[in-house]
């Protein structure tokens, strides 16, 4: 892998330092009800937010495009997401992609990701919150030998969040549960073959257990933590190959603090047309208030 540059690492030093400040709890965006949905690694999350995303990382092994050896490959991603209205959302991302499949290396960008969000469902009462989506990958901004397409990919998406906080309270220990679900579509555009996205997410939050369940008896530190499971699968539609199934089981943890959101993952693919072996994700997330102050918190166009 490349060797990271200076001014990097003290980016990520100067964000680690905000991080363990003492603040006020931001990301308001994602609290719905007493629930505070965490971010997620790979299923979009449901609610529109003002955030930062650097670094995310993957790594993973995939099979050559000859159909001998596999590849290994490290990507390295970041992400803004800013609110233009308190229920609609612009995010940009990308990442860079170094690949070796043990005969050669090669480093080169991803294409550029544009991505729109319009949050129309928000019940407190319910925990419950829904947004639809659009994710338009820019073909031709990055490198094709690393994997960055020459054509353009729309994946419009529905997504939606339910915590189980209204259970009885017989079922009081459902009540830290909280589910989330995409359905959408990958369209290339031209002569490509679209796939069906589709995928949930199943997590159990500890801050709420502790907060509104029942006390664990825990330091502050390890009540933060969300174990979650995701599964991102994608179905072929059309060209010799509909019907296929493909994607990954992703268990892992998001520890949630004050500023900052820290998760890892466990990628473990369904076949070996979605990766070789075990994979890892992981990812560092921050308001965008915490790094450019209070007013970088709120929508460009905020009501009066």
């Amino acid at each position: 892998m490349p060797t990271p540059h200076w001014s990097a690492v003290l980016h990520f030093a100067t964000i680690a330092a905000l991080a363990l400040s003492p603040a006020a709890p931001l990301g308001a965006e994602e609290i719905v009800g007493k629930r505070l949905f965490p971010d997620q690694l790979v299923i979009a999350e449901p609610f529109v937010e003002d955030e930062i995303s650097l670094p995310s990382i993957l790594y993973m092994k995939r099979g050559r495009a000859d159909g001998q050896s596999s590849a290994r490959f490290v990507t390295i991603g970041g992400e803004m997401k800013k609110r233009i209205t308190e229920d609609f959302e612009l995010s940009l991302g990308g990442g860079l992609t170094h690949l070796d499949d043990g005969e050669r290396t090669l480093t080169g960008f991803d294409n550029l990701e544009v991505g729109l969000k319009y949050q129309f469902l928000r019940s407190p009462t319910h925990e419950a919150v829904a947004s639809v989506a659009v994710l338009w990958e820019v073909g031709g901004t990055g490198r094709k030998a690393s994997g960055g397409e020459s054509f353009d990919t729309v994946r419009p998406a529905l997504l939606v969040g339910k915590g189980l906080g209204d259970v009885p309270d017989d079922l009081a220990l459902l009540r830290p549960l909280a589910v989330s679900a995409r359905l959408g579509a990958e369209v290339p555009v031209g002569d490509h073959s679209a796939a069906l996205v589709w995928g949930g997410v199943v997590e159990y939050s500890v801050p709420y257990l502790d907060a509104f369940v029942r006390p664990v008896g825990l330091p502050t530190l390890l009540t933060r933590f969300v174990p979650l499971v995701e599964v991102d699968l994608m179905t072929d539609l059309d060209g010799r190959l509909a019907g296929r199934t493909r994607g990954t089981v992703n268990p892992g943890v998001v520890w949630v603090g004050d500023i900052l959101q820290i998760g890892t993952e466990v990628v473990i693919p369904l076949d070996a047309q979605s990766g070789h072996g075990l994979g890892v994700r992981a990812f560092f997330r921050i308001p965008l208030e915490a790094i450019f102050g209070d007013r970088a918190g709120q929508p460009i166009l905020s009501r009066p």
